[in-house]
C-alpha cells in the first residue's frame, strides 16, 4: 500500500510537470521566395530534408510572381509580417539595407574565414562594411545556347557553334528566316536587355571591346568612351545593320528559343531545366564567344538572409534553416534540379559538375567572370532596356543613346551610395 502510494505520488508529479513545461515548443519560421517552379520544388524538398531533421521547427514557404515580390517583402517586413528568411537578388542588397529589411548574419554562426575560402569570390559584394548579410546556394553564369536542328537546316555544323563575335553575327545571318514581307520569323539570336542581355553587354562586350563599365570601386561610370561605345553599336547592329534580331521577339528570348523560333540565345544556367523539359527540342550550350581572344562573362546569384522581423527562437531558427539550406549537400541538390551552380567551390568544381556537357560550359565561365556591383540593379537595368529603346524606336544615335545611359547610371550611383 505505501509503495502503490508512492508510486501515485510520483505519477501526479510527472503529470504536473509535464503539464507546467509542455511539450518541446515547436517554431515556425517563413520563407519567401518568388515564383520559378523548379526553384520551387527543389526548396520544398530542402524544407522537408531540414524538418526531418529539425521536427520541432516548421517552415511555411511562400511564393509570390516576380513582379509583386519586392513591394511584397519591403510593406510586409515593414510592418513586422511576413518573411523571416527571404530570398532576394544580389544586386538588391543595397535597397534591401537601406530599407533596413535585413539583419546581419551572426559570425558564430556564419564565420567569415568560412565564407571567403570556401564561396566564389563574388559572394563578397554580400559583406558591407565587415558585415555579411546573405549567403546564396547557387550561383550563375551565362551561356551560348544554339538549337542544332537550325543549324543543320542552315547548312551549319550542328556541333559547332560560334567561337568568336565575328562568327556569331555571320552564323546569325544565316540562321535568320523572313516572310515574303520581309519580317522577321526565325531571328538567328534573340534580344532582350530585360533579361539577361544587359549583363552580357556591360560585362561582356564592353570588357571585350577593351574597356571596362566601372572604375575599380564602382563609383564611376565608364562605358562611356570609345570601347563601350563599339560595344554598345556591335549590340545594336543585330537589329540596326544585320536585321537578323528582334527586340523581345515573341516576348522573351527563353521563349521564342523553347518554340523553335530563335537560333540562338544568351541567357543563365537557371534556364536549362527548361530546356531539357522541351520535346522536340534539339540543342547545345556552350561558352560566350570570345573577342580579340578575350574572354568574359557575367556572375550574378540569388541569396537568402534573415529578415529583421526574425527575433528571439526563430531567429535562431532562421539561422539554423539558412545554414542548412546553404551545405554542399543543398547545394549539389540545387544543381541536380534547378541547373544553378554551387556557390561553394568545392562543390562546383567536383569532375562530374565541372566536365558535365551542359553544367560544364556555365562552371568554365566562372572562371572569368564578372559581377556588377549594382547599387539597383532594377534601376541600372532599365538604362540599358531605355538605351537599345531609343535607338530602335525613336532612330536617336548610338553614340547619343549610350551617353544618355550612362549619365543616368551615374545618378544611381551617386544616390544609392551608402556611405
Amino acid at each position: 500500500m505505501q509503495r502503490g502510494y508512492h508510486y501515485m505520488r510520483l505519477l501526479i508529479a510527472i503529470l504536473f510537470t509535464l503539464t507546467v513545461a509542455g511539450p518541446a515548443a515547436a517554431v515556425e519560421i517563413e520563407y519567401w521566395q518568388y515564383s520559378y517552379k523548379t526553384r520551387l520544388d527543389a526548396m520544398d524538398k530542402l524544407i522537408a530534408q531540414f524538418e526531418a531533421e529539425n521536427p520541432d521547427i516548421t517552415v511555411i514557404h511562400t511564393d509570390f510572381p516576380y513582379a509583386q515580390y519586392r513591394t511584397k517583402v519591403a510593406a510586409s517586413v515593414a510592418a513586422g509580417e511576413g518573411p523571416d528568411v527571404v530570398q532576394l537578388y544580389y544586386g538588391w542588397l543595397s535597397d534591401y539595407l537601406s530599407a533596413e529589411i535585413l539583419q546581419p548574419l551572426p559570425t558564430s554562426e556564419f564565420p567569415h574565414s568560412e565564407i571567403e575560402d570556401e564561396f566564389f569570390p563574388m559572394v563578397g559584394n554580400m559583406n558591407v562594411k565587415g558585415e555579411y548579410y546573405a549567403l546564396p546556394t547557387a550561383v550563375r553564369s551565362l551561356g551560348l545556347f544554339w538549337n542544332k536542328k537550325l543549324f543543320r537546316d542552315a547548312g551549319l555544323d550542328p556541333e559547332r557553334p560560334p567561337q568568336t563575335l565575328d562568327e556569331l553575327v555571320d552564323m546569325a545571318k544565316k540562321l535568320t528566316k523572313y516572310d515574303r514581307a520581309g519580317n522577321i520569323i526565325q531571328v538567328g539570336l534573340t534580344m532582350g536587355p530585360i533579361n539577361q542581355d544587359h549583363n552580357w553587354w556591360r560585362e561582356v562586350l564592353v570588357r571585350q571591346f577593351g574597356g571596362a563599365p566601372y572604375n575599380e570601386d564602382t563609383t564611376k561610370v565608364t562605358y562611356d568612351d570609345k570601347a563601350g561605345l563599339k560595344a554598345f553599336q556591335y549590340y545594336a547592329d543585330f537589329v540596326l545593320k544585320h536585321n537578323v534580331s528582334v527586340v523581345d521577339f515573341m516576348d522573351k528570348g527563353e521563349i521564342a528559343f523553347k518554340a523553335g523560333r530563335a537560333a540562338m540565345h544568351i541567357d543563365g544556367s537557371f534556364v536549362l531545366s527548361t530546356f531539357q523539359r522541351a520535346r522536340r527540342l534539339e540543342w547545345g550550350v556552350t561558352e560566350l564567344p570570345s573577342h580579340n581572344a578575350i574572354k568574359a562573362n557575367f556572375s550574378s546569384y540569388w541569396v537568402n538572409g534573415i529578415t529583421s522581423k526574425a527575433v528571439g527562437e526563430k531567429k535562431a531558427a532562421a539561422e539554423k534553416f539558412l545554414k542548412f539550406i546553404t551545405t554542399n549537400q543543398a547545394m549539389q541538390l540545387w544543381l541536380d534540379d534547378v541547373g544553378e551552380l554551387p556557390a561553394r567551390k568545392a562543390v562546383a568544381m567536383r569532375a562530374e559538375n565541372s566536365d558535365h556537357p551542359l553544367y560544364g560550359a556555365f562552371i568554365r565561365g566562372l572562371d572569368y567572370a564578372y559581377t556588377t556591383d549594382f547599387y539597383s540593379e532594377a534601376a541600372q537595368r532599365k538604362t540599358v532596356v531605355d538605351m537599345l529603346d531609343r535607338i530602335v524606336l525613336t532612330g536617336m544615335g548610338v553614340a547619343e543613346s549610350l551617353s544618355i545611359a550612362a549619365a543616368e547610371d551615374q545618378k544611381i550611383i551617386d544616390e544609392g551610395r551608402i556611405e
